[in-house]
């Protein structure tokens, strides 16, 4: 299950490298049509669907690396059943909120697809086709903390940044 999992947060996470690439490619073919006069309509549209599609699909694997912003400041504190007991505590609540969010992801990609909601921009895509991304992003991450909320459960060290393992972020 475990492997089944990690191919699942890699695949996420490759697809959402795959959109930021979309997003570059969208930058530039606006600026080259800026440049030698041509116009290509929806670039812009475009490339914000694929950034928040990016955004999104990298969540779950995100958290699986620890890489998440986390304040640890209490958690650091703690030490053996108080720091597992709040660790299993906010995980609880991550996942309420992160399953109440994924749930009206889902109802507003099945909204704008029986209603035919369209963009408004020149592009006049189809809304549910880029929210897809939204709600499968936010479904993946519903789907991390659970397994992250079941790590923590059985006892097991959750995925998290140590201090001496700098955040790649720079």
């Amino acid at each position: 299950m475990r492997r089944i999992l990690d191919a699942l947060y890699d695949g996420a996470v490759w697809l959402a490298a795959v959109m930021m690439v979309g997003v570059l490619v969208m930058v530039l073919l606006s600026i080259a049509g800026r440049q030698l006069h041509f116009h290509v309509p929806g670039t812009d549209a475009y490339a914000g669907y694929l950034m928040a599609g990016a955004g999104f699909l990298a969540l779950a694997h995100t958290l699986r690396r620890g890489e998440h912003i986390r304040v640890t400041l209490l958690i650091q504190a703690l030490r053996g059943a108080p720091r597992r007991a709040l660790e299993v505590w906010s995980l609880s609540v991550a996942t309420l909120l992160a399953s109440a969010f994924a749930f009206y992801a889902i109802k507003l990609t099945w909204e704008s697809r029986v209603f035919n909601d369209v963009s408004t921009s020149s592009d006049a895509t189809p809304l549910w086709i880029p929210q897809l991304s939204m709600a499968a992003g936010a479904v993946l991450l519903v789907v991390a903390l659970l397994d992250e909320w079941v790590q923590a459960v059985r006892g097991r060290e959750i995925a998290r940044a140590t201090d001496a393992e700098p955040l790649r972020n720079e």
